[in-house]
């Protein structure tokens, strides 16, 4: 077949075409080609393109329309080019279009370059995606965090909702939930977004002190209280003054220093120890508990004017178990945080440690989970966390309990595969269980074994009391 040459008004038309812009720049730097969508991009007719140098399109810092003026100039060669490099031009109204370049210089003959062919594509509405997607992104991790609180839950979302109320009274709060629910963080949140966020939050642990040491520690002492006060000392109530006192583990405190707490929530002054003169406090309360405190109440442990005093407006976390949506979060966070910390970077974890984490119980609550990342830290070298590099007690079965006296197997537990489904009561495991971790280890019983969180013997004999030996 004849090769056909087209005539230059085909060609016109062919460049007009192109969703690109297109130019041709002649061996002095000047355009000598300009296709309508260079009009669009830039605002500049054909008429006051064409013969101007073009440098006219120089925008901000935009190297590579500098490495297409070499191409005119340099030798050829397989590096005379630009492929796909971004830059700002711009258009005649003064505004700067980001836009990717294409670059080919156009050969003499002789060994040497008479030009160069430069395209634009116009990444406006790409960079306006990139903008939106980021934005979004910032929105989502806005509403899945509060503070220093991670999660995406419906609990956790109303959890939210309760620490920005208490956050806007200055009434006394108690948080309630398990130990490692992150009741300290709740704490910190209602502090931070309250009027008295200027004020000192001074926390103290109640269950950490003897009777003794808790009174002198909450309500301060003078010289000569008792043995070893050689000096007055201020006490965390005044410490506190104009800001927060958050108690901690307030269901542990003895009766005598319920007795003089109460007087504090109710007349707003201390006494020191071994001074009868009464201090004014301006403080505000938060105390935090993994009690029952109602239970206590019953059993004559805790007063029960004291817990209504207390109990004005309660906020309760709910336990890492019923809100599983919330661990895809909080694993990121704690990636970050300790990438931060570390100076290592692990980009997330493997389906198999995705899964093992899924199917835990979390006993221990968010302060586990955040341990376990942390195990991963140490383990592994890098790139995706495997379920090895997870703390030996969340692979093993026998102690991936639910606790079925408080019927808290919940729908997630139950549905959850064979492998890592919580166990029945300790002693045999269960054949559908040793079944299902010889499939996945594809009949290697060292490699089930391991699975398991056991050794390759212990493994045997649950495999013997089945008969499957």
């Amino acid at each position: 077949m004849q090769k056909q040459n087209p005539t230059d008004n085909e060609l016109e038309v062919l460049l007009d075409t192109m969703a690109e812009g297109l130019i041709v720049i002649g061996p002095d730097h000047r355009i000598l080609r300009w296709n309508r969508s260079m009009t669009r991009l830039t605002g500049y007719p054909t008429e006051e393109a064409l013969g101007h140098l073009c440098t006219m399109l120089r925008g901000e810092d935009s190297p590579c329309l500098e490495k297409c003026l070499g191409l005119v100039s340099g030798p050829l060669s397989d590096a005379a080019r630009v492929d796909g490099e971004e830059a700002l031009i711009r258009r005649k109204d003064g505004a700067l279009v980001p836009l990717l370049v294409h670059a080919r210089a156009i050969p003499d003959g002789a060994g040497g370059s008479q030009g160069a062919v430069v395209t634009f594509t116009d990444m406006t509405r790409v960079r306006r995606l990139e903008e939106e997607n980021r934005r979004l992104q910032e929105s989502a991790a806005q509403q899945e965090r509060f503070h220093e609180l991670v999660g995406r839950s419906d609990k956790m979302r109303e959890l939210f909702r309760l620490v920005e109320l208490a956050a806007a009274s200055d009434e006394t709060i108690l948080i309630t939930g398990e130990t490692g629910t992150g009741k300290e963080l709740v704490a910190r949140a209602i502090h931070r977004h309250s009027a008295r966020a200027d004020g000192p939050l001074v926390a103290v642990n109640c269950a950490a002190l003897s009777e003794s040491l808790l009174e002198s520690e909450l309500f301060g002492h003078v010289k000569g209280a008792f043995t070893g006060a050689i000096r007055d000392y201020q006490g965390r109530f005044e410490q506190a003054h104009g800001g927060v006192l958050f108690l901690d583990e307030v269901g542990d405190l003895s009766p005598l220093v319920q007795v003089k707490l109460l007087r504090v929530i109710q007349d707003r002054v201390i006494e020191r120890v071994g001074e009868g003169r009464p201090r004014p406090v301006n403080v505000r309360l938060i105390a935090a508990t993994h009690r029952d405190l109602r239970a206590r109440v019953r059993e004559g442990i805790f007063r029960e004017d004291l817990f209504y005093r207390l109990n004005v407006f309660p906020v309760h976390v709910p336990p890492l178990r019923e809100r599983r949506e919330d661990i895809a979060p909080l694993l990121d966070h704690f990636l970050e945080r300790f990438a931060a910390r570390t100076g290592k970077r692990i980009e997330g974890f493997t389906p198999d440690a995705l899964r093992v984490l899924m199917d835990h119980y979390w006993p221990g609550n968010v302060r586990e989970l955040e341990n376990a990342v942390a195990h991963a830290f140490i383990t592994c070298p890098g790139g995706l966390a495997g379920p090895f590099d997870l703390p030996v007690e969340l692979r093993q079965v026998d102690l991936r309990q639910v606790d079925l006296r408080r019927g808290a197997c919940d729908a997630d537990a139950a549905a959850a595969p064979a492998r890592f489904a919580p166990p029945r009561p300790r002693g045999r495991l269960p054949r559908e269980v040793i079944e299902q971790a010889l499939r996945d280890a594809a009949g290697n019983k060292t490699e089930a074994a391991r699975n398991l969180g056991m050794d390759r013997s212990t493994l045997w004999r649950h495999m013997k009391a089945h008969g499957m030996v």
